[in-house]
């Protein structure tokens, strides 16, 4: 049996690649946008690949992967915010890691990813009365009907 392959999403400095090597996953790539993260994720783990701002990638054009981790930004969530949730400028990049997903399963014709993790602050639950995190749900539930 082969080992499962992880690519990171808002990886920061490579927290859930960390953990999935530690649990025998193995990482291959990696979106980040701040060098001081990527720095230290080229150090910890210079295998992984970077491809640098979510925004400019494609599913189809990724390395196909058996797992998606992403911690989308937070800051319009959360409660030490200004609560704008996902229409907030940066919370909104949410939806950007969906499209990935949808696009890498669409060419790999739903076969990868086989899993995704999304993990986020606990204001997630009740931004905009909890809407946001239903929004967050029905995103995660559709993405097996792309």
């Amino acid at each position: 049996m082969r080992n499962l392959t992880l690519g990171s999403l808002f990886d920061g400095s490579g927290g859930f690649p960390l953990a999935g090597l530690l649990a025998g996953i193995v990482p291959i790539w990696s979106s980040e946008i701040e060098p001081f993260a990527i720095r230290v994720t080229e150090k910890r783990l210079p295998q992984v690949q970077h491809f640098g701002n979510i925004s400019g990638l494609h599913g189809a054009k990724l390395p196909p992967v058996d797992i998606i981790t992403f911690g989308s930004p937070c800051q319009d969530m959360s409660i030490a915010g200004k609560r704008t949730g996902l229409n907030g400028s940066r919370s909104s990049l949410f939806h950007e890691a969906i499209r990935i997903i949808r696009e890498m399963r669409c060419a790999s014709n739903g076969k990868y990813p086989r899993y995704i993790v999304w993990e986020n602050v606990p204001g997630a639950f009740s931004s905009n009365g909890g809407e946001d995190f239903r929004c967050v749900l029905e995103a995660i539930c559709s993405v097996k009907d792309s």
